[in-house]
C-alpha cells in the first residue's frame, strides 16, 4: 500500500464502502484505483492491460451490487486485480504472483468475493447461469440464504468468440435465469460509434418503464394470433437490432443493452442500476466498450506487449529485462517448423490465439496463408486440423498443455479413431511457475498415452526439440505429439541448423555405469523423460561421488516405449527410477506395465518419480521442482533408499 497516496482509496476497504460515495467520488476511487494497480504490477509483474481497462467497470460493478451476496464472476481472470484490491485484499495485493501470495486469477478459497475460480475462458457465463438456477431452486424450497440474488458473469470479446459461451448463452436464453452477461468489449470491431445518443439508448431500454411496457407489448401480442405474435416480435428485435447492433444476442434469447462507454460512470451507473432493480426475470447482456491499458499511455499504444508484462518502470514503461541467453523450446520449435514447412507445402500451422505464446508467429509472417489462428477455440482447432489431414496436408496444431485439455473428445473421436496424422505440439507441459496450477501441463502424458495408436515424444534438451519437430514433420502412420516446457532446457547456446529424423520408439543411452554396476552389485538405471534430464545427470553425478554411478537413458518416447532398452535395464540393474515432469499414471506406468506383461517386474525395483497426487501453487520454476519432489537430491533420495542405504544423510536441496 501507499499511505496517504490513494486518500480515498484508503477509505475503501470493501466494497460496501463505494456504495454510498457520489459519481465525483467513484470517479477519484477509479482514478486512485487505476495508480494502485500500476504501481502493485510494477513491482510483481502480471497481466497489466486488461485490468487497466476494466477499472470504471469493476468499480461501478461493486458499488451497484451487493457483493459477494450477489455473485461476480470474471471470466478468465486476467483483469482482476483491481477487483481484488476493492474486495478487502489490497494489504495482500504485492504478494500477486508471489510464492505464497494471491493468485493471478480469481480462486474460491482466496476470497468470498470470488465465488467461481477461472484461469481458463469462456466459463463464465455457464458458470453464471448454475448458481442463478440453483438459487432460484433454493430460493423455491424456502432454503435461500439471500433474497432476489442476482448473477453477473464479465466476459471478453475474446472468450466469448469461444463455443462454450454460445452453449451456456443458448441454454441461458431459453431460461427465466436472472443472469446479467457483462461483454467486455476491447477489440472487437462488432459497434458502432459509442456517445451520448447511445448511452441514453442503453438507459431507456434498461429503465423499469420500458423494460415494463415491453412486457406488457408481449402480454397483448401473446393473445393475437400466431402469426401477428410472431411479427411483433420480430419488429421489437428488429427496430433495437437497428439502433444496437444486438440481434445475434436477442437470437439467442438474451435482452441486449449497449454498447456503452466502460469507462464512463455517467453512463455506467444508472444502466447497472436498472438492471439491477427490474422485476422482469430473464438473460440480459450488456454491452460496455473498453481500451486496454486505459490510463497508462504505454500500455494504450501496445497493447500485446502490455497484456502480461514482467516488473516494470512506471515513468518510463520499460519492462525489466532478463538478461540474453539461449532460445527457448517455443522459439525453437517455432524456427523448427517454418524451416520444414519451406521444404514442404503441405505444412500448415494452427494456433487458438495464442500466435507468439506458442511460437508461430515467425510461421504466421513466413506463410501467412498456410496459417490459421483459430480464436479461442481448441475444439475446433483440433478438427479443423483433422479435416486438413484427411486432404494430405500435415497440420501442426500449437496448443499449451492445459488448454488442449478442452479439446480431449475431439483429439479421441476426430483423430485418433480415425488414425488421422494430426501434429501436436503441446507446449507448456509440466510446472509453469507464476501462472499456477491452472496454466501446468501436469496430464498430457496420461489423457494422450492411453489413446492407441498415440505417439508422444519429449525432448530432453533443444537440440532434441529440433530433431523431434523435425520427426513429427515428416512422420505420416497416425496422431503424433511432442510435448516440452516453458522456458530452457539445458541452456544450450549452439544448436544444429536443422533437426534430424529420430527413429520412432527408440531412446538413447546417455550414460553407462558399465558392468562393475551391475544388478547384483546394485546398480542402478535413471530413465528420464523429457526436460528432467539435467536434474536426472546432476543426480547421477552425485551417486557416482557416493560409487554408484548409474546409468543415464533419455527415454525420448512416452508411447511407444522402447521395449528392448527397458528390459535391458530392468535385467542389468537392481533399481529402475523412472522420471517424468507428469501426474502419476503417464510414462513410469507405460514402463511398469511392460515389464509386469514381460515378467520383468520381479526382478528389478522400480520407482516412478511423477508429479505428486496434489495441485502445485504458483511460485518460482525451481520451487516448484523441489515442490514435487523431482529435484536431483529427490533421485538421490529415491535411489538409495530403494537400494536399502541406511542413511541418506548429505543429500542436499531436499524441501
Amino acid at each position: 500500500m501507499n499511505p496517504g497516496k490513494y486518500p480515498l482509496l484508503d477509505r475503501v476497504r470493501s466494497p460496501r464502502d463505494l456504495r454510498n460515495l457520489s459519481i465525483e467520488q467513484l470517479r477519484q476511487v477509479a482514478d486512485e484505483l487505476r495508480g494502485e494497480t500500476l504501481d502493485t504490477v510494477s513491482t510483481t509483474g502480471g497481466h497489466l492491460g486488461a485490468s487497466l481497462g476494466v477499472v470504471e467497470l469493476t468499480v461501478a460493478l461493486h458499488a451497484v451490487f451487493d457483493t459477494p451476496d450477489d455473485r461476480l464472476i470474471w471470466d478468465v481472470g486476467h483483469q482482476t486485480y483491481p477487483h481484488k484490491i476493492l474486495t478487502e485484499r489490497r494489504e495482500r495485493i504485492r504478494t500477486l504472483r508471489q510464492p505464497g501470495g494471491l493468485s493471478g486469477f480469481t480462486r474460491r478459497s482466496e476470497s468470498a468475493y470470488d465465488p467461481f475460480g477461472a484461469a481458463h475462458s469462456s466459463t463464465s457465463i455457464s458458470a453464471g447461469l448454475g448458481m442463478a438456477v440453483a438459487h432460484d431452486i433454493l430460493e423455491s424450497q424456502g432454503r435461500a440464504t439471500v433474497r432476489d440474488r442476482h448473477v453477473i458473469a464479465v466476459i471478453g470479446d475474446g472468450a466469448i468468440s469461444a463455443g462454450m459461451a454460445y452453449e451456456a448463452m443458448n441454454n441461458a436464453g431459453s431460461s427465466k435465469a436472472r443472469l446479467i452477461v457483462v461483454l467486455n468489449d476491447n477489440e472487437m470491431s462488432i459497434a458502432p460509434p459509442v456517445g451520448a445518443m447511445s448511452a441514453y439508448l442503453s438507459r431507456l431500454m434498461s429503465s423499469q418503464k420500458f423494460l415494463s411496457l415491453r412486457d406488457l407489448a408481449g402480454k397483448v401480442a401473446r393473445r393475437l394470433p400466431s402469426g401477428i405474435e410472431r411479427t411483433a416480435k420480430r419488429a421489437d428485435e428488429y427496430a433495437r437490432g437497428l439502433l444496437t447492433g444486438g440481434t445475434l444476442f436477442e437470437e439467442l434469447g438474451f435482452y441486449y443493452i449497449g454498447p456503452i462507454d466502460g469507462h464512463n460512470l455517467d453512463h455506467l451507473m444508472p444502466v447497472l442500476r436498472n438492471l439491477r432493480d427490474a422485476d422482469e426475470a430473464g438473460p440480459v447482456l450488456l454491452h460496455v466498450i473498453t481500451q486496454k491499458g486505459r490510463g497508462y499511455a504505454p500500455a494504450e499504444a501496445s497493447g500485446d506487449k502490455y497484456h502480461a508484462v514482467a516488473k516494470f518502470n512506471v515513468v518510463t514503461g520499460e519492462q525489466a529485462k532478463t538478461p540474453p541467453g539461449p532460445p527457448t523450446f517455443t522459439a525453437v520449435f517455432g524456427r523448427e517448423l517454418t524451416a520444414c514447412a519451406g521444404d514442404d507445402e503441405s505444412i500448415v500451422a494452427i494456433t487458438a490465439a495464442m500466435p507468439s505464446g506458442t511460437g508461430l508467429d515467425a510461421f504466421a509472417k513466413a506463410y501467412p496463408d498456410r496459417f490459421f489462428d483459430v480464436g479461442i477455440a481448441e475444439q475446433h482447432a483440433v478438427t479443423f486440423a483433422a479435416g486438413m489431414a484427411t486432404e494430405g496436408l500435415r497440420p501442426f496444431v500449437a496448443i499449451y498443455s492445459t488448454f488442449l485439455q478442452r479439446a480431449y473428445d475431439q483429439v479421441v473421436h476426430d483423430v485418433v479413431l480415425q488414425n488421422l496424422p494430426v501434429r501436436f505440439a503441446i507446449d507448456r507441459a509440466g510446472l509453469v511457475g507464476a501462472d499456477g496450477a491452472t496454466h501446468a501441463g501436469a496430464f498430457d502424458l496420461n489423457y494422450l498415452g492411453c489413446l492407441p495408436g498415440m505417439t508422444i515424444m519429449a525432448p530432453s534438451d533443444e537440440i532434441e526439440l529440433l530433431h523431434m519437430t523435425a520427426t513429427a514433420a515428416a512422420f505420416d502412420a497416425g496422431p503424433i505429439a511432442l510435448r516440452y516446457p516453458r522456458g530452457n532446457g539445458l541452456g544450450l547456446q549452439a544448436l544444429p541448423a536443422r533437426g534430424s529424423l529420430l527413429e520412432i520408439g527408440r531412446g538413447r543411452i546417455v550414460r553407462e555405469a558399465g558392468r562393475q554396476q551391475g544388478r547384483e552389485q546394485g546398480g542402478i538405471a535413471l530413465l528420464s523423460l523429457g526436460s528432467r534430464l539435467g536434474e536426472t545427470l546432476k543426480a547421477a553425478d552425485e551417486l557416482a561421488a557416493r560409487g554408484l554411478p548409474p546409468t543415464v537413458v533419455d527415454a525420448r518416447f512416452a508411447k511407444p516405449i522402447d521395449t528392448a532398452l527397458i528390459e535391458q535395464l530392468a535385467r542389468n540393474h537392481a533399481v529402475l527410477i523412472t522420471i517424468e515432469e507428469g501426474a502419476a499414471g503417464g510414462f513410469g506406468s507405460i514402463v511398469m506395465h511392460h515389464l509386469a506383461l514381460t515378467g520383468l517386474l520381479d526382478h528389478v525395483k522400480v520407482r516412478p518419480l511423477t508429479l505428486p497426487d496434489r495441485f502445485i501453487d504458483h511460485d518460482t520454476p525451481a520451487a516448484q521442482i523441489i515442490h514435487a519432489g523431482l529435484s536431483a537430491s529427490h533421485i538421490v533420495q529415491t535411489a538409495l533408499q530403494a537400494l536399502g542405504a541406511p542413511e541418506t544423510i548429505g543429500v542436499s536441496g531436499l524441501a
